[in-house]
């Protein structure tokens, strides 16, 4: 499930090293080449509104099928494309088909023994992110050596044995809700409503998403500038980086077994705050900016996992929406931290964007630390 979790995730970020390539294709701008990475992202939030709760009403393991062999066709569909336009319809059904990873979550969720849920979910978060990370590597590499169509023919290829392994291998996973579609969906405001443990775990989510948004987005512009000058290729190995929150994912999962995933939370928020400190006085310093990357990895991871394994334990036969609910707002977050750290960057550079996410870091632990007697924390 992790492996897989990571190969499909990974849909949604190859595109972004091949834009140079695409619009030299296609004789068009730069960054109008770069609106199929917003499309993408588009089509991942659609997926996960609309398609992610239908894991509560129909069969799990069909519905993981179903829409890894539409992610095939997308990905086809992309790789043959005779126009920009046609590749950027295949973009918006790349990013709305990509959303399998959160249809295995709440199936490995619900196979999984209460006392071992944590370490499941943080095993199958490590594939997630790992996918996530070096799907740029793999990305520049194959458009560098062999043109962008034969990384989507790849990840087509990938996507369609991903579907045999999981028809052979993942169990059926039945639901129990047993209203109409729209039911389905007026439930998550139903849910938000009356589970006081899903909005907060979401809340301190949209926070601490939004930092890693803002910095991931603004880091470019720093490391592309004075005094670095860096190129693409070596701003993307920062990314590998990032992999110590993969490595810390599986024991962040162990301590939620252990009653700890509040208390993880809290640590992660912490990391978080430390990071964008580190940050700040390292606008010239590589090893910083490295340091930097390992604490908000590690935190980040530590708030996901956690947050999703409370999540998870509220309401096994609502998982799905759980999910949806949880996801959408937290992939919102990046979003708008994107946003709000490209706003911060144009106002006062890379200090601004470090205390802008300062000032993120403290709201998640505000919003922590206010809801710390509640008696429906786990």
């Amino acid at each position: 499930m992790a492996a897989c979790t990571g190969l499909i995730v990974a849909n949604l970020y190859y595109c972004q090293p091949l834009i140079v390539l695409i619009a030299k294709e296609f004789k068009i701008p730069e960054a109008s080449a770069g609106t199929i990475t917003y499309l993408t992202q588009a089509g991942y939030a659609i997926g996960l509104f609309f398609m992610v709760p239908l894991g509560d009403k129909i069969e799990r393991k069909k519905q993981i099928l179903m829409t890894t062999f539409a992610s095939v066709i997308a990905l086809i569909i992309a790789a043959t494309a005779k126009s920009f336009f046609i590749l950027q319809i295949a973009s918006l059904l790349i990013g709305i088909t990509s959303i399998v990873p959160q249809l295995i979550l709440p199936l490995a969720a619900s196979l999984s023994a209460p006392e071992q849920r944590g370490k499941v979910v943080g095993t199958i978060m490590s594939g997630l992110l790992l996918g996530i990370l070096l799907s740029r590597t793999l990305s520049g590499f194959i458009g560098q050596l062999f043109g962008w169509r034969s990384m989507f023919w790849i990840a087509a290829g990938i996507c369609l044995l991903i579907f045999f392994v999981i028809q052979n291998t993942f169990p059926q996973n039945r639901p129990q809700f047993k209203g109409s579609y729209g039911q389905l969906i007026q439930s998550l405001f139903t849910l938000i409503k009356t589970q006081p443990v899903l909005r907060e775990a979401t809340l301190i989510n949209v926070f601490s998403f939004a930092q890693f948004g803002a910095f991931w987005t603004t880091m470019v512009l720093l490391l592309s500038d004075a005094p670095f000058h860096f190129n693409s290729a070596t701003i993307g190995l920062f990314g590998v980086v990032g992999a110590s929150g993969a490595l810390a994912a599986p024991l962040v999962g162990r301590l939620g077994d252990k009653g700890g995933s509040r208390i993880a939370v809290g640590y992660g928020c912490l990391l978080l705050l430390i990071s964008f400190v580190v940050y700040y006085f390292s606008a010239a310093s590589v090893i910083g900016i490295i340091i930097g990357i390992v604490l908000m990895d590690v935190g980040i991871q530590s708030i996901h996992i956690s947050n999703q394994t409370r999540v998870y334990s509220l309401l096994p036969e609502a998982r799905n929406r759980l999910n949806t609910v949880f996801m959408s707002f937290s992939f919102l977050g990046t979003a708008g931290g994107s946003a709000y750290g490209l706003l911060l960057w144009k106002l006062g550079g890379w200090h601004a964007v470090t205390i802008g996410c300062i000032v993120l870091a403290i709201l998640a632990l505000v919003v922590y630390g206010l809801t710390y007697k509640s008696k429906s924390k786990k």
